[in-house]
């Protein structure tokens, strides 16, 4: 019989979940004080030091657990394609710099807080759609995925009332087709 291991196979995304996982349970045990740790917006406090690390903290914060299996089921499955195929080191600098982006948009022109991973989890989405990207050509499957995803979150955006920020699903989304398009043959 042949032994089987189990493979850390990719860091990032292994580290990021089990990192975000904690933070779930701190802050379901917390009563909302983990809040205050990985929240960012409501509203931002330009001369407060910490809230520029929530500018990072708050892909780690979820509302609860569905909140959280929702986003990480898809970070789980496209991630360690996306860490293989671009590398562990740019997966993690284009989720920072999506983060922070995602989180100052947020900041500045919603009045509401933001935490969790939903624009992670959406620009890694609109990525993976462009990984066999060529000169010349545009995949139909980012299209499709594009005005899918696009079209709902904007009409979930006009028809909704809820604490869930389609804008910063959005951002995450074009970031992940800039990273697309930029990355492209690299």
């Amino acid at each position: 019989m042949r032994k089987i291991t189990v493979d850390f196979n990719a860091p990032f995304t292994l580290t990021f979940t089990f990192a975000a996982c904690l933070a779930t349970i701190v802050g379901g045990f917390s009563d909302g004080a983990a809040r205050t740790l990985f929240m960012v917006g409501a509203p931002m406090d330009w001369g407060n030091p910490f809230d520029y690390i929530r500018l990072f903290s708050y892909i780690l914060g979820h509302a609860d657990w569905t909140h959280f299996a929702g986003n990480f089921t898809l970070i789980l499955l496209v991630g360690p394609i996306l860490e293989e195929k671009y590398s562990t080191r740019r997966i993690v600098i284009m989720t920072l710099v999506t983060a922070v982006i995602t989180g100052l948009l947020h900041a500045v022109f919603s009045s509401g807080g933001l935490m969790g991973a939903s624009g992670i989890a959406f620009m890694l989405i609109l990525l993976s759609s462009l990984t066999n990207l060529k000169t010349g050509s545009l995949p139909l499957t980012f299209v499709i995925v594009a005005l899918l995803y696009g079209g709902n979150e904007i009409y979930m955006a006009i028809t909704q009332q809820d604490n869930i920020s389609q804008f910063a699903h959005l951002a995450g989304g074009a970031m992940g087709a800039i990273f697309g398009f930029f990355l492209r043959g690299k």
